[in-house]
C-alpha cells in the first residue's frame, strides 16, 4: 500500500519478482495511482484502489471489505502510511495539536484499523493451509528517537512494539508479521518542513533501500532492517521477538 517514493519503489520490485504476483497499490491520491500504473503496467498485474486511510472507520472497514472482495487471492499486506512533523516541546505554545494527532492517526491508529479489518480475510486463508503476510513498515527511529520529531519517533515506536505481539499471537494462525524497518531514506517524507537538502547528506539512496530490504523479504528474514537501522536492531532488538513469544506462552 505504497504512499511515499521509498514504498512504490518496493511495490514496483515485488512486481518484478519471478513469482510473478498481482501487486495492488493503494492511496489517497488518485492521479498519482494512474501514473504509477500507466508507467509500469506491461504485464497488467499491477493494479490500483483510491483509499484514504483518514476516512471514517466504518468508510475504512467498508473500502477493506470491497478490496478483499475484488481479490479474493490477496495473501500479503504491506502497510506504509506516514507523515513525519517537528514539534518543539520547549515551546508548548507551538505545538499544533491537530498535526499531532493526523501524525497519530496517519502512522499507527489507522495501521491498526486495516490489519484488523484485514485479519478475518488472512487468518481464513490460514486456517486453509495458504500462508498470509502483514508487513508494517516501521523506522529505524523506533528503536531510538530522533528528539526533533518526537511523535513521529512514538507512533513509529508503537508500531514496532505491535509488529512484535502480532508476530507472536498470530503465528498459529498461519499469518507472518514481518517489520520492515527504514533507516533514514531518500523519500519525499521530509519535504513538508524543508528537511531535505540538510538530510540529504545522511539518508540511504532509494536504490539501495530498495535492495536491501527486498533482499531481506526474499530471504524470508522475520524482521526486516536496512542500512543503519540494522545495527541498531542488531544491538538493541536482538532477542526481543523471541522474548516475548516465551512470555506470550506463560500467560
Amino acid at each position: 500500500m505504497p504512499s511515499i517514493s521509498d514504498c512504490r519503489s518496493l511495490a514496483l520490485a515485488i512486481l518484478d519478482l519471478p513469482s510473478q504476483p498481482t501487486v495492488i497499490v493503494c492511496g489517497r491520491r488518485k492521479e498519482r495511482l494512474d501514473e504509477l500504473v500507466a508507467s509500469h503496467n506491461a504485464t497488467g498485474r499491477l493494479k490500483s484502489v483510491t483509499l484514504d486511510v483518514l476516512s471514517e472507520r466504518n468508510a475504512l472497514k467498508s473500502s477493506i471489505e470491497d478490496i478483499v472482495n475484488t481479490y479474493p487471492d490477496l495473501d500479503a499486506v504491506l502497510f506504509s502510511s506516514g507523515i513525519q512533523r517537528a514539534f518543539d516541546f520547549t515551546r508548548p505554545d507551538t505545538i499544533d495539536l491537530d498535526s499531532l494527532e493526523c501524525e497519530l492517526a496517519t502512522n499507527y491508529t489507522s495501521i491498526v484499523r486495516m490489519i484488523t479489518f484485514f485479519l478475518p480475510h488472512l487468518i481464513k486463508l490460514g486456517e486453509q493451509g495458504r500462508p498470509t503476510f502483514l508487513y508494517p513498515v516501521s523506522s529505524g527511529l523506533s528503536i531510538y528517537p530522533a528528539a526533533g520529531v518526537p511523535d513521529y519517533c512514538a507512533t513509529k515506536s508503537a508500531l514496532h512494539s505491535l509488529s512484535i505481539s502480532l508476530a507472536v499471537q498470530l503465528k498459529k494462525k498461519n499469518v507472518h508479521v514481518v517489520e520492515i524497518i527504514p533507516p533514514l531514506v531518500e523519500s519525499e517524507l521530509h519535504g513538508f518542513q524543508g528537511a531535505t537538502q540538510g538530510l540529504s547528506r545522511f539518508w540511504l539512496t532509494l536504490e539501495e533501500y530498495t535492495k536491501e530490504t527486498m533482499e531481506g523479504l526474499v530471504r524470508g528474514d522475520p524482521y526486516v532492517p536496512a542500512g543503519t537501522a540494522v545495527e541498531r536492531y542488531k544491538k538493541f532488538e536482538g532477542g526481543k521477538l523471541e522474548a516475548a513469544a516465551r512470555l506470550y506462552g506463560q500467560s
